[in-house]
Parts: structure tokens; C-alpha cells; sequence
């Protein structure tokens, strides 16, 4: 199949899983095109010019492809352009939801009238979360594919042997008020242990720093299927995440990991320092973690399913 893969960049979250799905896919033979397009860098404007910049891009490409797939919101007017048999669109999160959170009203009441109009171009949607999946069928009356975004096992072999660093907590992810970052140092004087934030570190880095942590904690305030939470599990580390969006997909609460509430630092506090003192129970939880990741979530479980569900387009 020949493929053509649009986002804003192949890093990251959903832009990572794209970089990583081309990679799969090139090597199980398949050809795969990742378009890649400047964008202007500043806040409000960064969206607006991909979407410009990569549309005309489509536009001049004289190629023809089996299947776009477009990454995200932005992405789908470039996929709109492409020209290919099917087109695909994935979405992890709900975009209108994601910008009302980060952005002004004006600019939230922009991104659901584009969301409203963008999700009836492609042929099918994918997103990543169960959680997802339920709120656009919600929403929209949309029906989207469920199709998870695994873990690339072989980079943990970079990681090698790191020692263990006696109560310490770890934050991986973005300093945003959706990540809920602030949650955590609010609820910091109360824990028994020393938090380290992973913000703006190396992928090499974040994963040495959770490998040495006695627990991970992912205090967001909204959430698609956060790959810190996968990332932990491999690498035998306790989770406590907040009960919102895919995180209890991933974390059973008491045997997978442990789920609070969100915008809670006072139990979020109580629920680190409780498991800091029960090192039999972290360990179980670890494990437990450990086990579903490897059997759910790795690229030799869900590559079959993506080749599955593009040759099923195909053939519609």
C-alpha cells in the first residue's frame, strides 16, 4: 500500500504514534511519505498556518496515494486535498474540548466549528481512547475506530541499568493546566518523597528518570491514552493517574495502578505517601502494570490491527 502521513510534526504525542506507524509499516514493506510543512511558531497561529501551508502542499503534490491519513485536526485540510482512494483521519483527544482548555472563547468557538465541519471529510476516523470514542459519539453522533497507540519496545534498550533513587516521585509531560501539573506541586509539601518534573527533557532522559523513581504520577485534568502511563508499566514502575479520559483504560484501579480523583492535591498527597510505605504493594502494582502493557499495547499486538483496518478501507 502506498501511504501518504500528515502532521504538524512526527514527535511527540499523536505526532510521535505517526512517525512511529510509518516506521512499522515502511518496514513491513509498505510505502509511506510523511509530509512535513514549517508552520509559523507562535501561540494562536501555529494551527492556522499548518493547516494553510500543508493544504497548498497537497495541492501542488502530484502524487496519488491508497490512503492520506491525517494526525489531527489541523492536519484534515491537507488530507482534504491529497489525492488518494480512502482518507483517514485520527483524533486523540477531543480537539474543542482541548483548545476551550488552553485557549480564549473566541478561539475555542473557532476550533468547534472547524472540528463540526473537519470530521465529515475523511472516509474513517480513528482515535486512541475508548473515552474518546464514547464523547464524539456523544457529541457528534460519530462513529469512531478504536485503534490504540502502542509502545516501540526496542527503544528501551537505550535505557540500560539505572539505580534506584529511594522516594522518588516522577512528573512526565507537558507544563500545561491540562496535564494538571499544578495539581501536584500544590499537593508537593505534603509528600513524603521528592518530586522531580520532567518538562523539557530528552525521551533518553524522561525514561532514565522513571526508571530510578519509586512512582510515577499523572495528575492531569484531561487526557486521551497518555503514553507516560504505557511508558511506566515497561518499565516496571507504579502509576497513580486521575480518573479522567483513557487513564482508566490503562490503570484498573488496584491492579494496574491506583486512580484518584482530579484536582485533588490533598488526596493525591495522602495516595503517593500510602504507597511510598507499601513497597509489596508497589511492586504488585508494577507487575500487574508490567504484564498488560506487554500484552496490549506493543506494536506486535496493534500493527496487524492498523494493516487490517487499511486494507478493509481499501476494499469498501
Amino acid at each position: 500500500m502506498k501511504f501518504l502521513f500528515i502532521s504538524p510534526r512526527f514527535s511527540g504525542g499523536i505526532g510521535g504514534h505517526a512517525a512511529m506507524l510509518a516506521d512499522k509499516l515502511s518496514q513491513n514493506g509498505h510505502y509511506v511519505k510523511k509530509m512535513e510543512t514549517t508552520h509559523i511558531p507562535i501561540k494562536n497561529f501555529k494551527n492556522p498556518s499548518f493547516a494553510v501551508l500543508s493544504s497548498i502542499k497537497s495541492l501542488i503534490d502530484r502524487d496519488s496515494y491508497d490512503i492520506v491519513h491525517a494526525f489531527n485536526i489541523p492536519s484534515a485540510y491537507a488530507m482534504k486535498y491529497a489525492k488518494a482512494k480512502k482518507k483517514v483521519l485520527s483524533v486523540h483527544g477531543v480537539f474543542s474540548e482541548q483548545v476551550d482548555s488552553l485557549h480564549s472563547k473566541s478561539i475555542s468557538s473557532i476550533a468547534k466549528s472547524t472540528e463540526s465541519q473537519v470530521l465529515q471529510w475523511p472516509d474513517k476516523l480513528t482515535t486512541d481512547s475508548k473515552a474518546t470514542q464514547k464523547l464524539y459519539k456523544e457529541k457528534f453522533d460519530i462513529d469512531f475506530e478504536y485503534l490504540p497507540s502502542p509502545l516501540d519496545t526496542d527503544m528501551f534498550k537505550k535505557i540500560g541499568f539505572v539505580e534506584k533513587i529511594e522516594k522518588q516521585i516522577a512528573y512526565v509531560g507537558r507544563d500545561s493546566h491540562e496535564k494538571g501539573i499544578d495539581i501536584l506541586k500544590s499537593a508537593e509539601s505534603e509528600i513524603n518523597g521528592n518530586v522531580v518534573y520532567c518538562t523539557d527533557r530528552s525521551w533518553e532522559d524522561a525514561m532514565r528518570i522513571i526508571k530510578s523513581s519509586s512512582i510515577v504520577v499523572v495528575p492531569s485534568r484531561m487526557e486521551s491514552l497518555p503514553t507516560t502511563v504505557k511508558e511506566a508499566f515497561y518499565l516496571n514502575v507504579p502509576v497513580i493517574g486521575t480518573n479522567v479520559g483513557g487513564i482508566p483504560e490503562l490503570i484498573t484501579n488496584n491492579e494496574t495502578g491506583i486512580i484518584v480523583p482530579p484536582e485533588n492535591p490533598s488526596k493525591l498527597a495522602q495516595t503517593i505517601n500510602e504507597l511510598l510505605s507499601d513497597t509489596q504493594r508497589a511492586e504488585k502494582l508494577a507487575t500487574n502494570g508490567n504484564t498488560f502493557v506487554k500484552n496490549n499495547m506493543t506494536w506486535d499486538v496493534i500493527l496487524p490491527k492498523y494493516i487490517q483496518f487499511y486494507e478493509n478501507l481499501l476494499k469498501d
